[in-house]
């Protein structure tokens, strides 16, 4: 299904559509009304790329249409957040006369903060050089004099120069509270940030009355973690990627937030140490005793392949399950498993990603 045009005045009419094929999945269910929560109808999107076209002394960004194959110019790109939009031109701009910086560039990504910050990535077909650095940190420089607070990575095939920090620090509002998130170039983080906000929200509201303590799967840079961390006595928290795990841990001790642990496992080996198959070293190293644990709800925000069958039947286990899906026909298939013991009390669509089809769905599951 291909991406309707950006257009404000077209956006609620595709929100509109969404929620009603959203509530057609799920119309075989019993679920609650519908809780939506738009997007902003431009300039949502947190990060972005864009490939480089050298034509002749003029040098440019373009994209290709996902269906035709076709590329077309981008000067400006309505999807992207104001302060991409900002720095674009001025970029393109200081290094269409520059050689270092121009010579076999290919790509440039960006990702930026709702609290104002921004890196750039410059990525080349050719190794950098001296005069590569040289020319990149007076570019940072001019940029930075020009109001923005940013930063730059060139990268080339086993090479990554920084200049001077590889992330973005994000700061996002939930409710009255105010959490501070690293988020590491190449690593998830969710694209649309004003969503992002009234996720954790609505996750804050789901879990208000809880009580004891929280399991959560696939936790990222702990996301979701810090914000729920009030709701509970402890949470405990799972990641797989290396790096999620340590922007996680800088975002405990960034928040002050104490009751928080995370540990480096995938969702299967959890499964498999939480029913004993598997003892695993790196719980006895960080001193997690999983006995000690009193967890009467779980967390889960899987990939877009969703759970498999094993890790349905352990979150099975869980009084309260609150799922935050990427995909819905694999939300769907996994309730064929949840809705064997629970039944849905929550039912919310996020406008992550207007104008595409991309749907994202929150529920909250409670023991029949």
């Amino acid at each position: 299904m291909a991406a309707t045009p950006i257009n404000p005045e077209t956006y609620q009419a595709q929100l509109d559509e969404k929620a009603e094929r959203m509530q057609a999945l799920f119309a075989d269910l019993d679920t609650p009304e519908l809780e939506v929560f738009a997007s902003p109808a431009q300039h949502y999107r947190m990060r972005a790329e864009f490939r480089v076209w050298h034509e002749g002394e003029d040098l440019y960004y373009i994209m290709f249409n996902q269906e035709t194959r076709q590329k077309y110019r981008v000067d400006q790109f309505p999807a992207a957040s104001r302060l991409i939009n900002d720095l674009m031109p001025l970029l393109v701009e200081a290094m269409k006369p520059n050689r270092a910086l121009r010579h076999k560039l290919f790509q440039v990504d960006f990702l930026s903060t709702l609290s104002g910050e921004v890196l750039v990535s410059l990525l080349y077909h050719r190794q950098l050089d001296e005069q590569w650095v040289e020319e990149a940190k007076q570019l940072k420089q001019r940029l930075n004099d020009e109001g923005f607070n940013l930063n730059l990575i060139g990268r080339a095939r086993k090479q990554k120069i920084v200049l001077d920090q590889d992330y973005v620090v994000e700061k996002l509002k939930v409710h009255d509270r105010t959490l501070t998130y690293q988020q590491v170039e190449n690593s998830f983080t969710q694209p649309n940030g004003e969503v992002a906000q009234k996720m954790l929200e609505w996750a804050v509201d789901c879990t208000q009355d809880s009580e004891g303590d929280l399991l959560e799967l696939y936790c990222g840079n702990g996301n979701f973690s810090l914000a729920l961390a009030q709701n509970f006595e402890r949470v405990l928290a799972t990641e797989l990627a290396k790096p999620s795990v340590e922007s996680a841990q800088f975002n405990i001790a960034a928040n002050q937030i104490e009751n928080v642990q995370i540990i480096r496992m995938s969702a299967e080996e959890f499964t498999q140490a939480m029913e004993g198959q598997r003892e695993f070293r790196r719980l006895k190293d960080n001193n997690i005793d999983l006995k000690s644990y009193n967890c009467n709800t779980i967390f889960v925000d899987p990939p877009r392949s969703g759970m498999d069958d094993d890790t349905c039947r352990m979150v099975q286990a869980y009084e309260r399950i609150v799922y935050i899906s990427c995909n819905p026909d694999t939300l769907k298939a996994n309730l064929e498993i949840l809705g064997q013991t629970h039944r849905i009390t929550r039912f919310a669509l996020f406008d992550q990603f207007p104008y595409t089809h991309h749907m994202e769905a929150g529920i909250l599951l409670e023991r029949k």
